[in-house]
């Protein structure tokens, strides 16, 4: 009987991104809408507000996203370089050190000095990124990828209440995009979780949870800021 795993690990750069991309697209728009509406304004100048929140949201999120996973790719090459180096200079010390390693993952000592040898022969540098120094090809950085899964899915998040907002009687706004965005948290937390191997029931409770909670607090703030004005 063939056996065959299907492992996630691969996924955790764009699934990160784009989850993140999407709970903020919806969080944060849905909130400025409330808390807009909250301040009693016109439907127009919500929906105003909303937009110029996508598009900024979403040139912040892959702004955000692509330097700060430039940073990591930055820390990762040079980490490297070093040990490219290292390797070129102190090739006997980086077999011991590399053989070392597998011993303290269980391997008896010629075992692992044997692992090392063979595994260096056939990519020394591969074998340290990934054991030494714990990069690893499937998970390595991509700043691109990121920022174009976060920018994207930034702004189909925020087109949800945006729509919502858009298609709402002026009376219901606050109701709509308040209960509708929640929905469409859950739902989110439901699928990342479930893409990411966790929970459904867990991811979606979180994710909810902490959307209601901005929400609210936005909400709040535009109601004092309305009387205020």
């Amino acid at each position: 009987m063939t056996h065959h795993e299907v492992h996630r690990s691969h996924r955790v750069g764009w699934l990160r991104a784009a989850v993140l991309g999407a709970n903020d697209g919806i969080v944060s728009t849905a909130s400025l809408i409330i808390g807009v509406a909250a301040a009693s304004t016109t439907q127009e100048n919500i929906l105003l507000a909303g937009v110029a929140g996508l598009v900024a949201g979403a040139m912040s999120m892959a702004a955000g996203e692509y330097v700060s996973v430039s940073s990591q790719s930055d820390t990762e090459n040079a980490d490297l370089a070093l040990e490219k180096i290292s390797l070129e200079n102190n090739i006997e010390f980086e077999k011991d050190e590399l053989a070392k390693i597998y011993q303290n993952r269980g391997l008896e000592p010629g075992l692992a000095k044997q692992v090392a040898e063979q595994l260096m022969a056939h990519d020394a540098l591969g074998a340290h990124a990934r054991d030494e120094i714990g990069i690893s090809e499937s998970i390595s950085t991509k700043p691109v990828q990121a920022a174009f899964y976060s920018a994207g899915t930034f702004t189909v998040g925020a087109a949800l209440p945006l729509i919502v907002a858009w298609v709402t009687s002026y009376d219901y706004i606050i109701s709509a995009v308040a209960v509708l965005s929640l929905v469409f948290l859950a739902l989110l937390g439901g699928v990342a979780a479930r893409a990411g191997g966790a929970t459904i029931t867990v991811g979606a409770i979180r994710v909810t949870f902490w959307g209601a909670i901005a929400m609210a607090l936005t909400a709040g703030v535009g109601r004092i800021f309305g009387v205020v004005i």
